[in-house]
Order: structure tokens, then C-alpha cells, then sequence
């Protein structure tokens, strides 16, 4: 989320009017309804991290152990196997 200056973006009055709420403070206006983002949509997270499970799946697939992916991805074995149930169950 990047800040932005109200003086720069709403009409002087309407600062003014703010003003007489919260003077100096930090303000926060949420999206509008049906517009909300979800998590890792902007930032493209979400769709490394599909990639990344997909991978850990494939090589899973094609006789890498549980143990290795945990060390090759830093992850614990637990969450290794959770990826691979979950990546298995969706497709």
C-alpha cells in the first residue's frame, strides 16, 4: 500500500473538513465494496508460491524424498507433506 498526500489528491474543503476529525493523524479509507484484493494478488505471491508447491509435487512425483524437499526448500518435512496432499487433492 503506498501513502498519499491528501492536500495532493482530494479538494482543499474536503481536507479542511477532515481535518476537523483527526488533525495530523494517520488515516486509513478501505476499498470500495467488491473491489478488496486478496492476499498475494498484487504482490504475486500467491502465484509463487502455487509454482513453487507445483515443483515440490513434480519432484515428489518423480522419487525425491519428503526429507530432501524439507531441506531443499527450507521447509519442515510436516509442510512438505501437507504441499503434497493439497497439490494431489486439487488436481
Amino acid at each position: 500500500m503506498e501513502y498519499k498526500k491528501a492536500q495532493n489528491v482530494l479538494p482543499k474543503e474536503l481536507v479542511k473538513l477532515i481535518q476537523e476529525y483527526i488533525d495530523g493523524e494517520y488515516l486509513y479509507i478501505p476499498r470500495k465494496d467488491g473491489e478488496k484484493k486478496t492476499w498475494g494478488e498484487t504482490s504475486g505471491a500467491r502465484n509463487m508460491l502455487r509454482t513453487r508447491n507445483s515443483e515440490i509435487y513434480c519432484s515428489y512425483q518423480s522419487g525425491r524424498r519428503v526429507e530432501e524437499l524439507s531441506e531443499e526448500y527450507y521447509l519442515s518435512e510436516q509442510s512438505i507433506r501437507r504441499i503434497i496432499c493439497q497439490v494431489r487433492n486439487s488436481a
